[in-house]
């Protein structure tokens, strides 16, 4: 940590694309997005923007401790985030607030799993999408995100080229489950796929 952040004591300016395909920086929004598997290496020279994500989610609740970093910058965007039920696993509502460094250190000592991935961006069709590179025991899995402003149109949207197998309504990639997944979990999901 820098001395820079360390002694920041209002949160961060929130980056309008710093973790999301679409950050429009409401606290409370709708959250339209389908998720794919990543066939290939091909999509890095299409990528932008680069931001690790480190994710904790909190044992017992729906909320989410998420620190990105800008991998050009160094800047840093701290936040809480709580996603909400949802009757389709196609949109749900987010809400989120930004934190100060010492308000992360203080929900970052509660129980949780955790979660790390490099997210970079593109775009394809006139639409951003972002890929998730994950690392630690999910090293080798890569999910494409693509988000959209209403049902109608994410159901409309032509996903990228690399964007191989729709994994959108499978629940083991939820962000959630990912964080408990083991790596012997994560190979057999993969060879099931590759085995249908």
């Amino acid at each position: 940590m820098t001395n820079r952040e360390e002694a920041r004591d209002t949160p961060t300016r929130d980056d309008p694309a710093d973790d999301g395909v679409h950050d429009d920086g409401k606290y409370s929004r709708v959250e339209y997005e389908r998720r794919f598997l990543v066939r290939g290496v091909d999509w890095r020279a299409l990528a932008a923007s680069a931001r690790s994500i480190e994710d904790k989610y909190l044992h017992g609740t729906r909320l989410r401790l998420r620190v990105v970093r800008d991998l050009d910058s160094g800047e840093r965007t701290i936040k809480l985030t709580r996603k909400a039920a949802s009757p389709s696993p196609f949109h749900r509502t987010l809400n989120r607030i930004l934190l100060t460094p010492a308000e992360h250190r203080v929900f970052d000592r509660l129980a949780g799993d955790r979660l790390a991935k490099v997210r970079r961006h593109g775009v394809h069709a006139g639409r951003r999408y972002a890929v998730d590179e994950f690392d630690g025991e999910l090293a080798g899995l890569m999910l494409c995100e693509i988000e959209a402003g209403d049902l109608d149109e994410l159901m409309r949207a032509i996903a990228p080229p690399f964007a191989d197998i729709e994994v959108t309504t499978d629940p083991f990639f939820d962000g959630v489950n990912l964080a408990r997944t083991t790596r012997t979990e994560l190979l057999a999901k993969l060879a099931s796929f590759r085995a249908s």
